[in-house]
């Protein structure tokens, strides 16, 4: 079944009117276009009975019907209110929406307030929980999709490897990293992470013109877009022999991941890996310094539902695709951080980043 169908089939069921999908990587999912559309309106409708079509600017039809796009494709021009578009288009199919889905989550307020203005007796309901169902369980073509880019992710990161050297900026080896992966035509799915020495110890640090020293632990930290879909990696290796501080950071942060994925089957709760991965950073008395969730969904978007907290219930099933990245962020030690993406199986978990994860050091 065509994801149109699908959702088209959820509002006969729900009694839902219209559901209209806005996120640009929720239209890709849809309907194949893959746009970046900036301020401007991007958007799929899906009617209870109607046909659907898409709306986005003008100058991007093309482009949309080169994607597979099948069903009509409406523009607007800069110089027209899109939201009147938007509903003129609707009232042509001769469809007065009573209930409209929408993505609650990512609908801006102007927009949601310019539909209401155009049909003010129609109720607003949740599209996203819907969505994220659809999402949350890749077929085997995403999948395979999903192994190429994490390919090109551990080869990035043998890149980066590579080209550390004493003297050298942080910038530069990111540099390096961008061109070989653009090389290859592809994209980077989203700001590259290239942080040494006492900066590994900021989770989200900035890449900067910071020379490499002996001594220095540096961590990677990027991902690479294949076809519309995501990796995300991260590896910490070693750049001369580490102190006996930082080898012990480093294996504690390793059997965190490690005892995390082994644990990766259908049925098992996120919140269950998060705890197994952060009582082994606590049984080793490093629990105050591992600060953020062990991980997140992965596919179009390089984050994406769900979230693998401590406080989430969901069970894994076959098909679902996330990240397991614990870390350790200790200022006057290091920073370590080992991220895999993995897909649970029938009766298991295929890790798809492959990258060594043994101290690596250079």
């Amino acid at each position: 079944m065509s994801k149109v169908k699908e959702i088209q089939s959820y509002l006969q069921q729900n009694q839902i009117d219209a559901a209209f999908v806005t996120t640009p990587d929720n239209v890709f999912y849809v309907s194949g276009f893959k746009s970046d559309p900036h301020e401007r309106l991007l958007g799929v409708m899906i009617f209870k009975e109607a046909e659907p079509f898409l709306i986005c600017p003008k100058m991007e039809i093309p482009d949309a019907k080169d994607a597979g796009w099948s069903y009509e494709v409406i523009g607007h021009q800069d110089t027209e209110n899109s939201m009147e578009v938007l509903a003129q288009a609707i009232k042509a199919r001769n469809v007065n929406p009573q209930k409209f889905a929408i993505e609650k989550g990512q609908l801006i307020v102007e927009r949601l307030e310019a539909l209401q203005q155009s049909f003010p007796q129609a109720s607003f309901v949740r599209l996203d929980e819907k969505i994220n169902a659809m999402r949350v369980i890749k077929e085997e073509n995403e999948l395979e999709k999903l192994r190429k880019a994490a390919a090109l992710a551990d080869y990035a990161i043998e890149i980066g490897c590579k080209e550390i050297a004493e003297g050298k900026t942080e910038m530069e080896i990111l540099t390096a990293i961008e061109s070989a992966i653009q090389e290859k035509g592809c994209k980077m799915s989203f700001e590259t992470m290239v942080l040494s020495g006492p900066k590994t110890a900021s989770p989200h640090g900035k890449p900067g013109a910071r020379k490499i020293e002996k001594g220095d632990m540096i961590l990677f930290d990027l991902g690479v877009i294949y076809d519309g879909y995501c990796s995300d990696i991260t590896r910490t290796v070693a750049f001369g022999e580490p102190s006996e501080a930082q080898k012990e950071v480093y294996n504690t942060v390793l059997a965190a991941n490690t005892n995390a994925i082994a644990a990766v089957k259908p049925g098992v709760r996120a919140m269950d890996l998060d705890k197994i991965a952060r009582d082994t950073i606590t049984e080793a008395g490093y629990g105050e310094y591992f600060t953020h969730r062990l991980g997140h969904g992965l596919g179009i978007s390089v984050h994406e539902f769900p979230s693998v907290t401590g406080a989430n219930e969901m069970t894994m099933e076959e098909g679902m695709v996330f990240t397991i990245e614990p870390g350790i962020y200790k200022s006057d030690v290091t920073g370590v951080r080992i991220e895999d993406d993995v897909v649970v199986t029938k009766d298991g978990v295929e890790i798809l980043t492959k990258f060594p994860k043994d101290l690596i050091v250079l």
